[in-house]
């Protein structure tokens, strides 16, 4: 049964790994607990009542993956949507966040729609096998690169951009977790990321870096949604600037999951030879569904988490890592007091060897045909530079028809990549 209903294979995996690897994939992501209602509370939006929305709408997306697309997948608010949500909609562009979130709510409607037609599996296939390598590769280094800059190790630099940080409490900490995930691994612990980060977190109490709160208590029962629930607000929602607004969070989001899909399987091993995703109708059919019932809640757009990779490098392989995950996410409900004392340089260690597992498909790349491989060099770069996958795809693939364009090789782009390269180019012309 749980085969049939997971895809769990007894003869490749085993309970135990799946379990492992499902807690590490929460505990690599448990940070957006934390972080989204503090983002979304800067809009005025009950920041109980988003913790609670949070948590139920990432457990009932990454629920709906296993069961549907029985993939060892997790899904929760997008990091990039929700700062879009509060620091440009609300803050930056002046709409409430009712109507904000009702943006949010048709923009899920329209994904479920555009999904069952199978618009987004046909933009999935259409990105050339070389592209989908550099995908792999670049989420890896920016998922390390997420992890370095929470911690510290990378600091803003006006001159620069960018430059080593402080030796900080946080720092130091986030470094002793890259060398014991580093040397657990080496030394074949299963279950090494997750033991680093549990390691991490109790080292860093008399760091001061994990915070034990006066009158801590682990378990407490969830806030009620009341104050977020299907708060919406259609009050001339329907203009030109509402419709920009729309295609803006489809755009982001499509690409956001599609590139996390494509560096996910192709880590997994699940990719076919074609380059097909197995049941990736069904994967994005739960982010649409959980993106339209976290609106109804009072959370942003649900996509697919990059931190999945943690989990899979802990050897899950189905559903049942999804299972486990979307479990966690329930019982945070409960025990949030206890999941948010994780520090987010408790879990650098983990984001950055994803990162090392992930880069493997770079050698993959045709690295000899240089209209393969400066596509491929532009998504992996930009991917990080830009702190966004999506913008990282777009550049990438909008590079790779331009050149094969230029260079006489147009027959090997496929009508799909040209019609995205177009909306590419409206895109940066209007935005």
């Amino acid at each position: 049964m749980i085969q049939k209903l997971l895809g769990f294979d007894k003869q490749t995996m085993t309970l135990r790994t799946e379990v492992i690897a499902g807690i590490t994939t929460f505990l690599t992501m448990s940070y957006i607990l934390a972080v989204n209602p503090s983002v979304l509370g800067t809009t005025g939006m009950d920041k109980g009542a988003v913790f609670t929305a949070t948590a139920l709408a990432s457990a009932i997306a990454t629920l709906l993956l296993a069961f549907m697309a029985k993939l060892p997948f997790a899904q929760a608010p997008s990091m990039a949507l929700n700062a879009f949500f509060a620091f440009t909609l609300v803050q930056g562009m002046g709409y409430s966040w009712q109507t904000a979130m009702t943006a949010m709510f048709v923009e899920g409607v329209i994904f479920i729609l555009i999904t069952f037609l199978n618009i987004r599996e046909i933009i999935l296939n259409s990105i050339p096998m070389n592209l989908r390598y550099a995908i792999s590769s670049g989420i890896g280094m920016f998922i390390a690169f997420i992890g370095l800059k929470n911690a510290g190790i990378i600091a803003p630099n006006p001159e620069t951009f960018v430059m080593f940080g402080e030796f900080s409490p946080a720092s130091v900490l986030a470094m002793i977790g890259i060398l014991l995930s580093g040397v657990l691994i080496v030394k074949k612990v299963k279950g090494a990321l997750f033991y680093s980060i549990l390691i991490c977190t109790l080292i860093g109490i008399p760091l001061g870096v994990t915070e034990i709160p006066d009158g801590f208590f682990p378990v407490s029962m969830p806030h009620s949604m009341e104050p977020t629930f299907c708060k919406f607000d259609f009050t001339g929602f329907f203009t030109l600037d509402m419709a920009v607004i729309i295609f803006t969070l489809l755009f982001m989001n499509i690409f956001d999951t599609v590139g996390t899909l494509v560096g996910l399987a192709s880590k997994t091993g699940i990719m076919g030879k074609d380059g097909q995703i197995p049941h990736v109708k069904e994967a994005m059919m739960s982010d649409a569904i959980g993106t339209t019932v976290g609106a109804m809640m009072g959370s942003s757009t649900i996509t697919t988490y990059v931190e999945s990779a943690s989990g899979i490098a802990e050897g899950g392989r189905s559903g049942f890592t999804s299972l486990v995950t979307g479990g966690l996410f329930i019982l945070a409900l409960f025990f949030a007091p206890l999941f948010l004392l994780i520090p987010s340089a408790a879990t650098t260690g983990a984001l950055v060897l994803v990162g090392v597992f992930m880069m493997d498909s770079i050698s993959k790349i045709d690295m000899d045909d240089i209209s393969e491989a400066l596509p491929a060099f532009i998504t992996i770069i930009m991917m990080v530079l830009t702190y966004s996958i999506a913008d990282g795809m777009v550049l990438g693939l909008l590079c790779y028809v331009l050149v094969k364009l230029f260079c006489g090789k147009h027959k090997e782009v496929s009508i799909t990549m040209y019609v995205l390269a177009g909306l590419f180019i409206l895109k940066f012309i209007f935005a």
